[in-house]
């Protein structure tokens, strides 16, 4: 089976939810860098910044879903828009409020919510119902990638400022950035789907979808292995940095591991893409697992040396999102896409909810004990039993009244 390139009518609608990922996701993800100036200069223990972006996890999660809900109803744009300002709002009180309840509102409520409003689940979402269905896989990777290209970018900028001018210099230069999705959004007035299958759809009760979905074995199977990726992605982009500083490592050096796994990420995400149309897409998320695991348990037994976490980064970054491609195109190929925002934001919820614990967990592991061993090795083994959990998951499109197909 081969998949076609989205011809010149779709390209608009894939640049711009690539790029407006780009900020949304860029900014979130290198907040683990402002984990040892705060605890440095504002007195706030390690586990009170640690359990702040653990409530982050799970408030980008939980806003998935009610934001896919809400953008059936209001648009992509206004949702898209309402993100934008809670993001640039939150990063800039962060550094005036910047107690352990402070920066659990602000990082850990606002800005993540807002983030979730212009992340996977919207967008992809968007995106698919303007794509045919042989090209939605791609058009998942691609936006995918863009996401990843923020990080690559974001972290490397937040890590000069911050070094340069001070951490509430860096979280200015954040807020700012954020308010970037606000033009880019404007594109997704226009988006419409060709297909014409949301005008069934709309007939059907709102909360049947739901319910269909969570009746189905194989979407809870994609919510276990989903709970593994969002913990062992936390657990990195929040706890690498206090990792490479235990180790005797400059600060220089967990700021390009965080940036090489986003550039690595999106040659993953546009690789994880282009095989969902040409394999099975759990045969993919098995082997995304199964590979975690085993570079876990190969970088627990190196030299703990700047080019091992270059080398360990660029690996875990071919994995690293690009779960989300396959995930996204096996809800969307199980349920349809006119709810592929709310379906597959509740995976994310569950991803966010891992994420929650990988977050929370590191802070409370290395002030208890020093270091990050029990960690590491919870998250080998989780990441081998998601692979495992995804392996009973069956393909075949859910016939049901209430599913678009």
């Amino acid at each position: 089976m081969t998949t076609p390139a989205p011809t010149a009518r779709y390209w608009p609608v894939l640049l711009t939810a690539a790029a407006i990922l780009m900020v949304t996701l860029g900014v979130r993800q290198c907040l683990g860098l402002f984990v040892q100036p705060l605890h440095r200069d504002t007195g706030v223990s390690l586990v009170a910044i640690s359990f702040a972006l653990a409530i982050g996890q799970f408030a980008w999660g939980a806003s998935q879903p009610l934001f896919g809900l809400l953008t059936e109803r209001l648009g992509t744009f206004a949702v898209i828009a309402l993100g934008s300002g809670l993001m640039a709002l939150g990063l800039l009180m962060a550094s005036f409020w910047s107690t352990a309840t402070g920066l659990t509102m602000m990082l850990g409520i606002a800005v993540s919510a807002g983030a979730g409003a212009g992340s996977f689940a919207i967008l992809i979402a968007a995106a698919a119902r303007a794509l045919p269905a042989q090209q939605r896989a791609f058009a998942a990777g691609f936006i995918n990638a863009g996401g990843s290209f923020g990080q690559f970018l974001f972290a490397p900028l937040a890590q000069v400022v911050i070094s340069a001018w001070g951490w509430a210099s860096a979280l200015w230069t954040l807020a700012a950035a954020t308010l970037l999705t606000l033009p880019l959004a404007l594109g997704f007035t226009r988006v419409a789907c060709p297909s014409g299958e949301d005008s069934t759809a709309r007939q059907a009760q709102a909360g049947a979808p739901i319910r269909e979905a969570l009746g189905n074995r194989s979407y809870w199977c994609l919510h276990a292995g989903y709970f593994t990726c969002g913990f062992h992605v936390a657990f990195l982009s929040t706890h690498l940095p206090g990792y490479a500083t235990l180790c005797g490592l400059p600060e220089r050096v967990s700021a390009l591991s965080l940036a090489l796994i986003g550039f690595a990420n999106i040659f993953g995400s546009l690789l994880a893409g282009w095989l969902g149309g040409r394999m099975r897409m759990k045969t993919i998320l098995v082997g995304m697992y199964a590979l975690r695991a085993l570079m876990i348990v190969v970088f627990l037994g190196t030299p703990k040396t700047a080019l091992n976490f270059y080398l360990f980064a660029l690996g875990m970054g071919m994995t690293w999102l690009a779960t989300v491609p396959p995930t996204a195109g096996l809800v969307g190929k199980l349920f349809g896409t006119r709810h592929l925002a709310t379906l597959f934001g509740l995976t994310l919820l569950t991803h966010q909810i891992g994420g929650f614990f990988g977050a929370w967990l590191g802070g409370v592991a290395v002030s208890v004990s020093g270091n990050y061993d029990t960690l590491w090795m919870a998250d080998a083994l989780l990441a081998a039993g998601a692979a495992l959990v995804n392996i009973p998951i069956r393909e075949a499109p859910v016939q049901a009244p209430a599913m678009s197909k």
